[in-house]
């Protein structure tokens, strides 16, 4: 969100968030997003230049995503640090971003909230007309809609600091670990269970929560003895619990993330490809990236529906 690697096409209660060309603003939400942190004033503080908008690029969206002057895109926020709610507020790198390509494009950006496994379906369906809420590029996803790459992320593993009960990710067996429903961990831990069974040791047992920021807690809380999200999302929560978690071995499975827009659509996923790219090029993009401490996943180039890994 995860690789909000998220499997499938993403829960908070819904909230709009309207982010215009110079700030974002949301409903607060009933949880404490940041699951066990805050945020520094210092982070949602960083300025990020406004970006100049590009008459090429703006002339490729297409007419009837443009003609109210603004893009309205499916997220679900409550995947810090890409996509969450603070003090009433719809920050994180996707949000930034989000903003900087609507700039590129002459246009204001509208977030709205929603469970991430309704995403995709609501884009489909008319409601959205883009998605950006840490969506792991993969082919049953290309199937759906086009897909412009702007992110790279893999899964990653959290224990609670000192790792009491000693674990790797190959000793899971037995052992209870938090997961956020719909993403590519599900799957992946499904897949551990599975190899567990066969080997006659005990299953996973696996706790799914609609909002990755509860399954932070459930760690935390010591409700589960071991979580798994996506890499960036794993560094922050590690990050704003002060290092009351700790990552358990080493980033896997890296695949890229991807704004997402409906197919046949015309020039629109190059036109966004465009502006990310120009982004990339200008040093906007590694700005935002600095701003949330999440600079390892960065990307030198921006595509529209690359081949998704392996």
């Amino acid at each position: 969100m995860a690789r909000r690697t998220r499997h499938k096409l993403l829960a908070v209660v819904p909230v709009l968030a309207l982010a215009t060309l110079g700030a974002a603003c949301g409903t607060v939400n009933d949880k404490n997003p940041t699951g066990g942190g805050s945020t520094s004033q210092s982070q949602v503080a960083t300025a990020i230049p406004t970006a100049t908008k590009d008459d090429k690029l703006a002339a490729m969206v297409p007419d009837d995503v443009k003609k109210d002057g603004k893009i309205i895109v499916g997220q679900d926020q409550s995947y810090p640090p890409n996509e969450f709610v603070e003090n009433g507020q719809a920050i994180g790198m996707d949000i930034d971003l989000g903003k900087a390509i609507g700039q590129k494009l002459g246009l204001e950006v509208e977030f709205q909230n929603s469970a991430f496994d309704g995403i995709i379906p609501g884009l489909t369906a008319g409601r959205y007309e883009a998605a950006m809420s840490s969506f792991t590029i993969n082919a049953d996803r290309l199937q759906q809609a086009d897909m412009v790459s702007y992110f790279s992320a893999g899964t990653s593993g959290a224990v609670l600091k000192g790792n009491p009960d000693k674990l790797t990710l190959d000793t899971l067996c037995g052992k209870t670990v938090a997961v956020q429903k719909g993403t590519v961990q599900v799957d992946d831990l499904a897949a551990r269970t599975a190899k567990c069974k066969s080997t006659g040791q005990p299953e996973i047992t696996v706790q799914q929560f609609q909002a990755q920021t509860d399954a932070n807690l459930a760690l935390s809380a010591k409700r589960v003895q071991a979580m798994l999200a996506d890499s960036p999302v794993i560094d922050y929560a590690i990050k704003v619990t002060k290092d009351q978690m700790e990552q358990v071995g080493q980033v896997y499975d890296t695949a890229p993330y991807g704004v997402i827009v409906p197919k046949g659509k015309g020039d629109y996923a190059k036109a966004v490809q465009g502006a990310i790219q120009a982004l990339m090029d200008d040093g906007t993009y590694k700005k935002i990236l600095e701003k949330w401490g999440i600079q390892q996943g960065a990307l030198v180039k921006s595509e529209v529906n690359p081949a998704p890994a392996g």
